[in-house]
């Protein structure tokens, strides 16, 4: 049986961070184990190609939540990436880090060391600013220049994203060109990890440079079936060789066993392993190991319902989608990595409030010159259109993702309960209403035809929430599961060093140990969270606190 120093279940963004910083230490032994396959499918290199991510089983997990209330009994994609990469490598590629008082929030529950301050330096350790021409590199406090992963600017320009952003203006948004940076409020492009045309994933910019090193080894096509435990300590885990079907396999960890699957595989790991409720691992039939109340609850995702408009007198991405101006942008992207395929999902970024009387800015808008058939991001649609989607940032709706059976390969059950809570229709419906307000604008309406979806007659806010819930899906940001907190939380899973509760040598680190949503998107935020655990793994003392300005 093969023992390694440590073993990481799960080689996305923050299984690569770990796998690379571990490694660094040549005289310490890495073992990752990761269910898919390398990442050589073409379109999670190519940026357009998440539209065939999202919806591709061969790397994709291809999960869905359980239907609820505010979803109008639907089930929603709940698309996870299952490559070396994992949802780094088919997400939007967005960078966004989130607002000061996220972090302070975490903090002041009583995690030490996750203040906004503490986690600062390693946002900008992971990160390479690379700001465009005419574009600002950021202040040094807060961006950094140094890191593994590249952070652009889109160049991309567009009549209809220009008149976009000068209504927003013109209603009082302002332009800011670094929402990463001071503050986030305003209206920009996007900031992006893609360089030269090309996705820049957690594996492409940590674990294949790491890959080289003899103390590194990954495993693809390695799905994990149990965390070994000898008494209350963590030894190892066991996989299956090839998946479902494949050759049993266990390796041994020395130090740690560390689960980096994500907020929907990492709990239910644990809930199969016999570590979770025990009212839940009964009914199932799995022998309780170690009972933890908290695991697999307080899932959160942001949900988000987007708004079409028929557009004209400029070209849009759906109309270059087709026939022979497809055809001209295959070219251009092969020649020098520009045009449709070297976009994301979103171009324009709006973040603002819900209510104009109050500085609380819990509100996020996207603006793309696409749109999409019934809502999804996988189909354009056949007329000139563009989309608004709007959110809540910090939602307080929460649900649980739960082991449908004690087979690690039986899909579990994931309840987001999206809107379950007042305050987060009461803050969407704001949304929603600023998202028609900005494409009603002057601006806007030198191309605007109609609006497609909900329609201009849906008026009333009764009205608007049943839009919500005929054609609101998920914006792709599922955290919370093994929720970071204080003993004193009793629904805390693992410490402010993330090991689990009451368990030797196993720690999470990844999307699930957030204790409150970002306002944001997660990816900057779990890049974070891998280097800091990264430190506190190794024994280094932390990165000196930020000193800002109040």
């Amino acid at each position: 049986m093969e023992t390694f120093d440590y073993v990481i279940v799960g080689a996305g963004s923050a299984g690569s961070v770990l796998a690379n910083r571990l490694s660094e230490d040549g005289t310490t032994t890495v073992c990752v184990l990761e269910a898919g396959p390398r990442d050589w499918h073409p379109f999670i290199h190519i940026p357009a190609g998440f539209m065939y991510t999202l919806v591709n089983p061969s790397v994709n997990w291809m999960y869905t939540s359980e239907p609820s209330e505010w979803t109008g009994g639907r089930r929603i994609a709940a698309p996870r990436g299952k490559t070396l990469g994992g949802s780094s490598s088919i997400n939007g590629h967005i960078y966004n880090r989130g607002q000061r008082l996220d972090f302070d929030g975490w903090a002041q529950r009583g995690n030490l060391g996750w203040g906004y301050a503490d986690v600062l330096p390693y946002f900008r350790k992971s990160e390479n600013r690379l700001a465009s021409a005419g574009s600002q590199a950021g202040d040094e406090t807060f961006r950094g220049n140094e890191g593994n992963l590249p952070i652009t600017d889109l160049e991309w320009r567009d009549p209809i994203c220009e008149a976009f952003i000068e209504g927003a203006v013109n209603m009082g948004i302002p332009l800011n060109r670094d929402y990463n940076g001071a503050k986030q409020q305003g209206v920009s492009y996007v900031q992006r990890i893609i360089q030269k045309g090309r996705r820049v994933s957690a594996a492409r910019g940590y674990l294949k440079p790491a890959m080289k090193r003899p103390n590194l080894t990954v495993r693809t096509n390695a799905h994990a079936t149990e965390i070994v435990l000898e008494g209350k300590r963590a030894v190892g885990i066991k996989y299956n060789k090839g998946g479902k079907g494949g050759a049993p396999t266990e390796v041994r960890a020395r130090r740690e066993v560390i689960l980096s699957g994500g907020a929907v595989n990492s709990p239910q790991l644990l809930q199969v392993s016999g570590i979770g409720p025990a009212k839940l691992l009964g009914e199932l039939g799995i022998p309780v190991k170690h009972a933890l109340t908290g695991v697999g609850e307080n899932l959160r995702d942001h949900y988000a319902p987007r708004f079409v408009a028929r557009v004209q007198g400029a070209t849009t991405i759906n109309e270059k989608s087709h026939g022979l101006p497809l055809v001209r942008e295959v070219l251009k992207y092969a020649w020098n990595r520009t045009g449709i395929l070297s976009l994301n999902p979103t171009l324009i970024y709006v973040f603002w409030k819900s209510d104009e009387r109050v500085d609380n800015y819990d509100l996020q808008l996207t603006f793309t010159p696409a749109s999409y058939k019934e809502g999804v991001q996988s189909t354009l649609d056949d007329f000139p259109g563009v989309t608004i989607a709007s959110w809540q940032q910090r939602p307080e709706s929460t649900g649980w993702v739960r082991a449908k059976s004690a087979d690690p390969f039986v899909a579990p059950l994931i309840q987001p309960n999206y809107l379950a809570a007042e305050t987060d229709r009461q803050v969407l419906l704001a949304g929603m209403k600023l998202a028609r307000r900005l494409i009603s604008t002057p601006e806007m309406k030198r191309y605007v035809v109609r609006e497609e979806f909900p329609g201009a007659e849906v008026t009333s806010d009764d009205g608007l929430m049943q839009a919500a819930k005929q054609r609101g899906t998920t914006t792709f940001h599922l955290m919370g599961s093994c929720r970071m907190g204080p003993a004193s939380d009793p629904t805390s899973v693992v410490d402010d060093q993330l090991r689990v509760r009451g368990l030797e040598g196993l720690r999470v680190i990844d999307a699930s140990i957030m204790p409150t949503m970002p306002s944001a998107n997660l990816n900057a935020s779990v890049l974070m969270i891998a280097e800091k655990a990264a430190d506190m793994l190794r024994g280094k003392a932390p990165l000196e606190a930020a000193i800002l300005k109040d």
